[in-house]
This record gives C-alpha cells, structure tokens and sequence, in this order.
C-alpha cells in the first residue's frame, strides 16, 4: 500500500466497508457479530498453520472444547467481580405449554422475552484458557505442562469498531508450572510474538498492559497488575495510529489458577500459570489494513510465510 497515509486510513467505517466490498466480512445487524468471507477465512487459517510451524517442537498438547463451558468456572475464577460487563450466560427454555405461547407472543410483539428463560449449566467461554485449567487439576509432571487451544472467544463489548468482536477466535498457549518454567516461556513467546508479526511487515510495538477490570476495585487491579508486568501486548495500528490494536498478549498469572484449581507441582507447591494468544480475527484485519483487501497483492516475503 501507499506510504501515504489517506484521510479515511483509520476510519473504522471505512476500513469495515472496503473490506465488506472486497467480500471479506459479512455485515449483520448487532454490532461485533459479522460474518467472515473465504478470503478472510484463508488468512486466519494460514496464520494458524505459521503458529503451528513456530511452536512444532514445544510439546504443546492439543485440546479443543466448544463456545460454552461449565459456568462453575466463571463462579469460582471470580470473573463475575472482575469482568461482569464482558461475560455471558446461556439462557433456555425451562416451562410449560402455556409458558411458551406467552414467550412466542412476547417476540412476536417485540417484546422483552428474556426475562422467560431461566440460566443453564453453560456461559460463553471468555478466554480461550479458561476451560484448560480444571483440566489439570492434581499434579504436573516435572517439566510441567503445555497446552494449545483454538477456541471461540465472547465478551460483551458490541462496537461499530471492526476489531472490537462480541465473538472472535484466540490461539493460545498455556504454560503450567514452577515460577522459574513459567515466566522464562512467557517471556520467550513475547519475543516470538514480535518476531512473528514483523516478519509479516506489520509495524509492530509492544507494551505493559493491563486487562479491562470493572469499576474502582478494577482500578486499584490494573495498577497493580501493570505495576508488576504481568501483562504484555504486542500492538499493531489498525483502527487508530495513536492506539494501535492489541494483536497478541501475554499474561502471568502467578499461582492465581494453580490455587483455585488445586494444581500442585511435585514437590508439593501450588503451580504457577501464563498464557499467551494471539487475536485471529485482529491479525487478519492487521494485514488488510497494511497490505490491502487482496492477498494475492501481498509483498512476496508475506505471501512466502503464510503459504508456503
């Protein structure tokens, strides 16, 4: 693309309807829902299998769960206390004959109808790792534990912003452990992370982060949490060249879940945990926005890496 940067560059509108006329996203009615067209759909994948070429000799056991998971996780993760704007609940039908007319007369009238339901077993996972530490529970090996997810990711933060999804794909690594395993590997793919996204020719920062805590408590969370370093970003410019987009990040989360799950390494210490992932949807439009809506336009070095 032109060096020059066009008036309309980090217009959100814009950048959503060049690439929905380039048929790469799908628009839909509610706001960080839209559909991904094959195009887009082919990135994401390639990007997926230059993660996998990278990470190949880690060790990395693979899992895969579905969108939903146990709402007992989010209970006992205290992730309604952090991050009760983000979650979501899954909601059915639990009544009678007469319970169901009056909800299919309620839609119909376009009516409020939620209130007809009643909360299931499931919520909407809202981190891709959140279902992998129950999993492990009990004792790790020596050399700890290293798991790979793909996992569909939702958080209530509907946006006319394209790389603010209410529903979205993470690729993540989980690295359970002693503190002295885990922070080194976290570092480790911090720096891979940069690598990784410069060698797309993505104009690549990374900074201390923190993670969207709620209210005046979440606060005091964010201070001590960027105080500490737990958190990194790697960011790249898609909607905005004053804040660019977190693309990647890059969490230590000290004994946090080894405690809450009972996750013990061999000499009897709660494990520590951190987690790394990668935004799919968010790199994708990473490299729509600087290389432009046809891959097959790309620079000759990208198109090497991701279809090799």
């Amino acid at each position: 693309m032109n060096d020059t940067v066009k008036p309309d560059f980090y217009d959100p509108k814009a950048f959503f309807d060049g690439m929905a006329a380039a048929g790469l996203v799908v628009p839909t009615a509610v706001l960080g829902t839209f559909g991904r067209g094959a195009k887009f759909e082919e990135v994401v994948n390639r990007f997926n299998d230059l993660v996998n070429k990278i990470a190949k000799d880690d060790g990395a056991e693979l899992y895969a769960f579905p969108p939903v998971m146990d709402r007992k996780i989010m209970e006992k993760v205290h992730y309604l206390e952090t991050f009760p704007h983000l979650c979501g609940s899954v909601h059915s039908f639990f009544g009678n004959g007469l319970d169901a007319l009056r909800l299919a007369q309620r839609a119909e009238k376009g009516e409020q109808w939620g209130e007809e339901l009643k909360q299931t077993e499931v919520v909407l996972n809202p981190a891709a790792c959140y279902p992998v530490y129950p999993t492990l529970s009990g004792t790790v090996p020596e050399e700890g534990r290293l798991i790979t997810v793909l996992n569909w990711v939702y958080r209530h933060e509907p946006s006319l912003e394209p790389t603010r999804l209410q529903s979205f794909r993470m690729r993540e690594f989980i690295r359970v452990g002693k503190a002295e395993q885990v922070i080194p590997w976290r570092d480790m793919w911090h720096q891979r992370g940069i690598d990784l996204l410069t060698s797309l020719e993505l104009p690549v920062s990374s900074d201390v982060a923190t993670d969207p805590f709620f209210g005046r408590g979440g606060q005091m969370r964010a201070a001590s949490q960027k105080e500490q370093k737990l958190k990194f970003e790697v960011l790249v410019p898609v909607i905005s060249a004053e804040n660019p987009t977190a693309c990647c990040s890059f969490n230590y989360h000290q004994d946090h879940f080894g405690s809450t799950f009972d996750i013990r390494t061999p000499d009897g210490e709660v494990a520590h945990t951190a987690c790394m992932g990668f935004g799919m949807e968010r790199i994708a439009m990473a490299l729509f926005k600087h290389h432009g809506f046809n891959p097959d336009t790309w620079p000759a070095a990208v198109r090497q890496l991701l279809w090799s």
